[in-house]
C-alpha cells in the first residue's frame, strides 16, 4: 500500500537572476594626471547624474562587513580569485538611499547585487540583528541572511571618499575618480559624522576605476593612456584596514 502520509514541504530556494560580470580596471592617479584625464573625459564624456545634481562629485561611505576570522581580508591579501565583499552604501551622508551590496570577484571579472534598505533595517542590521531579511520578498535578500547567520559577518571598518564620475552607453562604460578616500580607524557607526577619519594614500592623491562590459571602447582607452600602463590591483576596504594590522 503506497504511503500517503504528507511530506514536508521543502523551502524553495532563491532563485536568483544569473550574474553581470564586467571589467573593471582601477589605478592610483597623482593630481597632475587627475587633472589632465579630468579634462578630457569632461569633454568627452558625460557625468553620471549623481554628480550631476551634486555639481560635479559627490560623497559616497561604505561600511563594510567581514568575518569574525576577517575571511574577505585574508582572501584579497592572499590574492584569491573568487570571492566577495558585503557592505552598506550611503550617499552624501543621507538615509534616503541605503543598500545592502554584495560584490563578487570571480578571475578579474566583477558582478555587483544589491537591495534597498530602510533606515531602521539598516540599524538592525549594524546591530547584527538581520532576520528581517527572511521577510524581504528578494531573493538576493534569502541569500545574504544565510550569508550572515553561516560567516558571522559583523561591521568592521568605514570607508569614505568623493566621487567623480562619467559614463558611456556603450558597453556601459563608467570611469569614476575616487578622492580623498579616509576611515574611521576601528569606527563603525554608519551615520556618524563627527568620528574623526584619516586618508589612506600617502603617495597618491586619488584612484581612477574603469568599468566596461565585454570590451572598453579604443577611443575611451587612448583617453586614459598616461596612466593606462600602470594598473594596480587596488581595494579601498583592504587601504582602509591596513592601520589596524
Amino acid at each position: 500500500m503506497a504511503d500517503t502520509t504528507p511530506r514536508a514541504r521543502r523551502p524553495k530556494r532563491p532563485r536568483l537572476r544569473p550574474l553581470s560580470y564586467r571589467h573593471e580596471l582601477k589605478y592610483f592617479l597623482n593630481r597632475a594626471d587627475y587633472e589632465l584625464l579630468s579634462r578630457r573625459l569632461r569633454a568627452a564624456m558625460e557625468q553620471d547624474k549623481y554628480a550631476r545634481i551634486n555639481g560635479g562629485e559627490y560623497f559616497i561611505r561604505s561600511l563594510y562587513f567581514d568575518t569574525p576570522w576577517d575571511g574577505a581580508l585574508q582572501e584579497k591579501l592572499d590574492g584569491v580569485d573568487d570571492r566577495d565583499k558585503v557592505r552598506i552604501r550611503i550617499y552624501n551622508g543621507k538615509d534616503d538611499v541605503i543598500k545592502l551590496e554584495r560584490k563578487h570577484k570571480d578571475n578579474g571579472y566583477i558582478a555587483k547585487q544589491s537591495i534597498a534598505l530602510s533606515r531602521q533595517e539598516c540599524d538592525a542590521l549594524c546591530a547584527g540583528n538581520y532576520s528581517f531579511l527572511l521577510k524581504r520578498p528578494e531573493p538576493f535578500a534569502r541569500v545574504m541572511f544565510s550569508e550572515f547567520a553561516t560567516k558571522g559577518l559583523r561591521p568592521v571598518v568605514i570607508v569614505d571618499y568623493m566621487r567623480e564620475a562619467y559614463t558611456f552607453p556603450t558597453e556601459d562604460v563608467r570611469v569614476t575618480f575616487d578622492k580623498d578616500i579616509r576611515t574611521a580607524y576601528r569606527g563603525v557607526s554608519l551615520f556618524d559624522f563627527d568620528q574623526p577619519t584619516y586618508p589612506v594614500i600617502d603617495d597618491y592623491s586619488m584612484v581612477m576605476e574603469v568599468k566596461f562590459n565585454a570590451y572598453l571602447p579604443t577611443w575611451i582607452r587612448e583617453l586614459i593612456q598616461p596612466v593606462s600602463n600602470v594598473r594596480s590591483a587596488i581595494s579601498k576596504y583592504c587601504l582602509c584596514r591596513k592601520f589596524e594590522f
